[in-house]
């Protein structure tokens, strides 16, 4: 089976991209959904987390996921420490998930494979890519957020040059070319490739 990464920048549709690719029969692992539950619920994480940014971290028990995103998004250095904790966990996560799956080829889903180094413990990546301007409409409208929050985020995510790069197959979801046939033309080269 393979294992594929499917990565872009904030609005750029790579959730609407793995809904197509979902609805083909692929397995999709959401590494940011997958990488909440860990910081909410696992013992080993919130230990972790504990330890590195002390118990306010969970006031009554409960993540104050605002206020703890306020300080890694404010720090580079605090963020490095909770991408530490975060990121290997979820690579473990998604393999025990990936294992446990019957297809030629499955999904891990983030914006960050590039540069948190998950990239190289997968078989290929897709790259999701739409204009910056786009991208910031879509966010702004979608989350209700103004545009300096949604650059702050983009500044957070993995460069667009370095995820070019690192892509085996690109989807332009620019409002001008259709997705769909862009996704089944990469799902039967995947289809291919996990046959060979």
């Amino acid at each position: 089976m393979l294992r594929i990464g499917i990565t872009g920048g904030i609005g750029s549709g790579k959730s609407t991209v793995c809904r197509v690719f979902g609805v083909l029969g692929v397995p999709v692992f959401e590494a940011d959904a997958a990488g909440k539950r860990l910081l909410a619920d696992d013992p080993t994480v919130r230990h972790a987390v504990t330890q590195a940014f002390g118990a306010e971290a969970y006031p009554g028990g409960t993540l104050d996921r605002g206020s703890l995103a306020r300080r890694v998004f404010s720090d580079p250095a605090a963020r490095a420490r909770l991408n530490g904790i975060i990121h290997p966990a979820v690579r473990a996560a998604f393999a025990q998930w990936a294992d446990a799956q019957d297809a030629p080829y499955v999904l891990m889903e983030s914006a960050i494979l590039v540069g948190s180094g998950g990239a190289r413990t997968l078989d290929g990546l897709v790259l999701v890519t739409a204009p910056e301007d786009l991208r910031l409409q879509r966010t702004m409208q979608r989350d209700g957020v103004g545009e300096e929050a949604v650059r702050a985020r983009m500044a957070a995510q993995d460069a667009e040059e370095d995820m070019r790069l690192a892509a085996l197959h690109v989807i332009h979801n620019d409002d001008h070319q259709l997705v769909i046939p862009q996704v089944l033309r990469i799902h039967q080269s995947l289809l291919d490739r996990a046959a060979a």
